[in-house]
């Protein structure tokens, strides 16, 4: 480009901001107009908010906030709209949990955890970070042998006795007339923090520690059926089916013309289309504000001869699944015979480019690995499904859960959706960092959820309140807090801190956390018994944690045996890739190494019940049939798109107490873990304050390089990326999304592998 045209190329880029302008200030106007109108349909005596809110595309929520008047009674019971979380496929065959009930507000007192010996040293560069305490302080860990292990760390972990155990050893419960510290007021909290739910008291509260009548987990005495398949990489129409690759043409690449191309090609059908590469639900993302909103016009455009498939029999995933990168079309011949998925491969991995052939062959090998630890092993849609219907042919045939794993009572269900966060996503922005960077070094969890699953909670939960908790001994404290539990807790950032946060706090959104680490800080929330652990045996100084109610189960190993064989799985396939003998072969096996991954990280997923939105669309003259609670998210001439949340069903396979177990685990170690075999730790926690740049589900972002050990083991720390410095500290998720990339390849590069 010269100097003419990069300045003819400046005049027609201020045309386009101009335009842009323009078009903004037009809708403004039109919002403008559209508000107004609503405010004036609203003085009408017999103004229905369910009838103005699809006549002006918005929803519910939206018409009841511009004419308060039109507020339904039920309105405050419509569940919020699902939003995207980590992982970043989507899981759709989970359903929506209800939040619990209100309840009482939780007394002020509070049993104050036990004091824990410090799991490991501190780190050199961190030593002395915080001053010595003051007496009547939190005691300093350095106080206690570094190495020492709590009692009964590794044993499996009964209930507790009752209160009548009691010994002269257990601490008392803070007096309710002593007023807890004023919480710091901490940025992420300005804008109202959500109040995390709890458990009621009384009888009401005892109702919860129950079990749904009939509903268990149990061992399936069918045999899946495998769907014939097609790989199609959409923007080159090239398509692969068994041993046969095909060319189609697809000017449009709409879902009318791949199911007419592929049929066409296949007289004999197939009932799986996996799209490779082109996203061809993205080709006009160009005319729509949101992905969601190209998604959904391209998977409800009209399709000659097909209509969307409405289920069949028990069948849940019946309809399209909307998602911005990974959604999946489901249709059905007009006539009711032929029933088609269209699907993205990327619910599995990243393809990295590779050919549909070459993505053909990782499924063949995922399929193989796999039937050496099951026989009637099939690869079914998502690797959600895949990992569920996998791990259900793990359940005991013999022995004390023979009859299934029973499901919690809905109302523990729904406060564990509420109370139990994903992976922790934080991002520490200057003045905790520097403006500049010295450096930016990527360590990245291996197959880290697999690091988790050796434990898990089994049988009849236990309600601990703090008054129960303060009467028993400090070793049976310490055994429940090692044990698989679920805790309200009071906690306090000790004096002098200066590293991160260590425990999830609930901050504005309706899924959203931060991590609170200013010294003095106060707040209240729910963790994981992993966490808390965590919390007060940290090589730094230990936080005061108040139990305020918990939840407590036995110790048992219901993934363990499935766990075992999807890591034996990625293993061999992880080898097969190291000794292949050509590059599509490599590929091959290592996209497959990462479908197991993606089987046994969604599959936890799946056990969690997460919420699920059921789109659908309605002819515009007939609006009024819109769903009173729906979401309007998309419309056209002729229809109306539109996405409601669903109501609880009784699912078998919901047990969201083995995932929030893991998912607490995990961001445990992202803080601190040992390596036995090496007698080091890593984690955030050994590393000096103001290095940790951010944290993403199972990777650290550093400013300096750390010796961690790594065999390849599953929760092992991988140097992935290395970026010199110096580099702008990342201000946004999109900002160290690009310096992860521009990290992994200088590293790659420096190793001499690009």
């Amino acid at each position: 480009m010269d100097a003419k045209a990069y300045a003819n190329a400046l005049g027609e880029l201020r045309a386009v901001r101009d335009e842009i302008k323009k078009a903004r200030a037009a809708l403004a106007k039109l919002e403008a107009d559209r508000d107004k109108r609503v405010a004036q349909l609203a003085g009408h005596a017999k103004a229905k908010a369910e009838r103005i809110a699809p006549a002006a595309g918005l929803s519910l929520a939206e018409v009841v906030a511009l004419a308060p008047e039109l507020a339904p009674d039920h309105l405050t019971a419509i569940p919020a709209a699902s939003q995207e979380l980590a992982p970043q496929t989507p899981t759709e065959d989970v359903v929506n949990a209800p939040a619990p009930a209100p309840a009482p507000e939780v007394p002020v007192a509070g049993a104050v955890a036990p004091t824990m010996y410090p799991a490991a040293p501190a780190a050199g560069p961190a030593t002395g970070s915080v001053p010595p305490q003051t007496p009547g302080s939190l005691p300093s860990p350095t106080s206690a042998p570094a190495q020492q292990t709590p009692p009964a760390a590794q044993a499996s972990v009964p209930v507790p006795p009752p209160a009548a155990a009691a010994t002269s050893q257990a601490p008392t419960m803070a007096p309710a007339s002593e007023p807890s510290p004023p919480p710091a007021t901490a940025p992420q909290a300005l804008g109202g923090p959500r109040t995390l739910p709890s458990i009621p008291q009384g009888e009401e509260g005892e109702r919860w520690f129950a079990h749904t009548p009939n509903l268990a987990s149990t061992r399936p005495n069918f045999t899946q059926q495998a769907r014939s398949t097609v790989f199609l990489d959409a923007a080159t129409g090239r398509m692969v089916h068994r041993n046969q690759t095909h060319q189609l043409t697809l000017p449009t690449a709409s879902a009318a013309e791949i199911l007419t191309a592929v049929f066409h090609t296949l007289p004999d059908g197939v009932e799986r289309i996996y799209i490779t590469a082109g996203d061809p639900w993205h080709r006009d993302a160009h005319r729509y504000p949101y992905l969601r909103d190209a998604v959904a016009a391209w998977l409800n455009a009209p399709t000659p001869g097909w209509r969307t498939d409405t289920g069949r029999g028990k069948d849940r995933m019946a309809g399209h699944f909307v998602h911005p990168r990974n959604p999946v079309g489901r249709y059905q011949r007009e006539n009711g015979e032929g029933h088609v998925e269209i699907r993205s491969v990327g619910e599995w991995f990243d393809t990295g480019g590779a050919d549909p052939e070459t993505i053909r062959d990782a499924f063949v090998l995922l399929w193989q690995a796999l039937r050496h630890h099951w026989n009637d092993a099939v690869i079914m849609g998502s690797p959600s499904q895949t990992g569920r219907d996998l791990w259900t042919r793990t359940i005991p045939q013999r022995g004390q859960w023979a009859d299934g794993y029973p499901v919690l009572s809905e109302e523990l269900r729904g406060l564990l959706h509420a109370t139990a966060g994903q992976g922790r996503n934080e991002l520490l922005t200057p003045p905790r960092v520097p403006d500049q960077l010295p450096a930016l070094f990527e360590y990245d969890r291996t197959f880290a959820y697999a690091k988790h699953t050796w434990k898990s909670p089994v049988g009849t939960p236990h309600r601990i309140t703090a008054t129960t908790f303060a009467s028993w001994s400090e070793k049976e404290q310490t055994r429940a807090l090692y044990g698989c539990g679920h805790w309200h807790v009071r906690v306090t950032v000790p004096h002098g801190w200066n590293h991160v946060g260590l425990l999830p706090a609930p901050a504005p959104g309706e899924r959203a956390w931060h991590y609170p680490h200013a010294p003095g800080t106060t707040f209240t929330t729910w963790a994981g018994g992993a966490e808390l652990h965590t919390a007060l045996t940290n090589p730094l100084a230990p936080w005061k944690i108040e139990i305020l109610d918990g939840i407590l189960w036995e110790d048992g190993k219901p993934l363990d045996d499935w766990s075992k064989k999807l890591k034996e799985a990625w293993a061999g396939l992880a080898a097969q890739a190291d000794l292949a003998g050509t590059p599509a072969q490599r590929t091959a096996a290592h996209l497959a190494s990462r479908a197991v991954r993606s089987l046994l990280l969604y599959g936890i997923g799946s056990f969690a019940q997460r919420p699920r939105t059921v789109t659908g669309t309605t002819p515009r003259s007939a609006e009024r049939d819109v769903p009173p609670d729906a979401e309007i998210i998309g419309f056209d001439e002729e229809t109306i798109t539109w996405q409601r949340a669903t109501g609880f069903s009784r699912d078998p396979h919901a047990h969201p107490e083995w995932s929030a177990g893991i998912w607490s685990a995990a961001r445990a170690a992202l803080l601190t873990q040992r390596h036995r075999e090496d007698n080091a730790f890593a984690g955030a926690l050994h590393t000096p304050p103001g290095t940790v740049v951010a944290f993403r589900t199972d990777a650290l972002y550093l400013t300096q390089p750390q010796n961690w050990p790594h065999h390849g083991n599953p929760g092992d720390y991988l140097h992935k990326g290395h970026l010199p410095g110096p580099v702008p500290a990342p201000a946004s998720e999109e900002d160290l999304l690009s310096l992860r990339d521009a990290g992994r390849t200088s590293l790659a590069q420096a190793r001499g592998e690009a």
